[in-house]
């Protein structure tokens, strides 16, 4: 894993970085020449307390960036400082914005947290829980949030149509199906660090000696290993740190998804929405985020704000959609390409090539 992963890193060139920006960028001019009405942009207000909005969506996303790095110090008993957690949580988002958003940074990050000091089984431990927590908070927050709002039409594009039957919402069903997945993912994991990782293991094996998927064997072994040593390495943990690590959790993503609602605010007004709107749009975000790990595209570039465009429309003027989209894309996807792109050499660099023994 650590060599392919180096391998990887050491790949990375401009195009990699450059082809979700091109996408991204291709697909918002194309969905803003179509959706262009000069008479939209009369609801925007922007005054003073806009640049304070506008601020506050930037330091929601720099409390996000902070709540994975004090995690992932918690995680690692604070053997990681500031500055390396800073590292770690950037160059993840980093692989996670120029691969499809299915695949994800995890299998890299593992690295990144091995080169900074973590030893391998312990850094792949602490990956692992970094995963499980966050997929946690999206099945512990998901039916919390729908019960509060006590309404079934976050999974509609406009609120203001009829409510089909559920078996007929193609967005209900694709909701339905990915938190069914992250939930029996969740208890599966569980079992497996806290009940009975062996038998786990054992269980995968037998399932992969299936024909069709034997070749993935070796995989489901390496796996298995890794559950062992996590389970050992946090099974024991108390439970405040894992109230602590789980708090910090909750802290990051919680955060993420108010972006958007401060930067309706921006445009166009406190008043703009009630306060059971502002909840109904963390809501639909929590139904975008399944959407978007469904994306071919690196990052979801292009697929993410089309989904924002059309998933949101209730709740912005017609014909600011793909602005608004573009805008929450730049506040909280394209800083990572950019932190990225300066941070990725310099860490080779550190890693690799003044490590390299000097020639006699």
């Amino acid at each position: 894993m650590t060599d392919n992963s180096g391998k990887i890193i050491r790949s990375i060139r401009p195009g990699r970085i450059l082809l979700p920006i091109f996408i991204g960028l291709s697909v918002t001019g194309y969905l803003l020449y179509r959706e262009f009405e000069p008479d939209s942009f009369d609801f925007i207000s922007f005054t003073g307390w806009s640049v304070f909005w506008l601020i506050l969506s930037f330091v929601l996303m720099a409390f996000r960036d902070f709540g994975y790095m004090l995690r992932i110090r918690i995680l690692t008993n604070n053997e990681l400082t500031w500055r390396k957690a800073f590292n770690v949580i950037m160059l993840w988002e980093f692989t996670s914005s120029i691969t499809p958003s299915a695949i994800g940074g995890t299998s890299v990050a593992i690295f990144f947290v091995n080169k900074e000091g973590i030893r391998v089984g312990r850094s792949t431990a602490v990956v692992m829980v970094t995963s499980f927590l966050d997929e946690l908070y999206f099945i512990l927050t998901f039916p919390i949030i729908l019960l509060l709002l006590g309404r079934s039409d976050i999974f509609v594009l406009d609120s203001s149509a009829a409510v089909i039957p559920w078996y007929q919402n193609e967005f209900f069903l694709l909701a339905l199906g990915g938190y069914t997945i992250k939930l029996l993912y969740t208890l599966v994991l569980s079992y497996g660090l806290f009940i009975n990782p062996r038998g786990l293991k054992w269980l995968l094996l037998m399932i992969f000696k299936l024909p069709i998927i034997r070749k993935w064997r070796p995989q489901a072994n390496e796996s298995g290993t890794d559950l062992i040593q996590t389970s050992r390495e946090f099974s024991g943990w108390p439970f405040r740190k894992w109230l602590k690590a789980f708090g910090a959790t909750f802290f990051s993503w919680t955060a993420r998804y108010w972006v958007v609602n401060t930067l309706i605010i921006t445009f166009f007004g406190i008043k703009w929405l009630g306060w059971e709107d502002h909840l109904h749009v963390f809501a639909k975000q929590l139904v975008m985020w399944i959407m978007m790990l469904i994306s071919p595209t690196p990052g979801g570039s292009g697929f993410a704000e089309y989904v924002f465009k059309e998933f949101l429309a209730a709740f912005i003027p017609a014909g600011t959609g793909i602005a608004m989209a573009f805008l929450w894309r730049m506040i909280s996807y394209y800083p990572y390409l950019f932190i990225g792109t300066f941070l990725v050499p310099r860490w080779i660099r550190k890693h690799f090539v003044s490590h390299k023994p000097k020639r006699k």
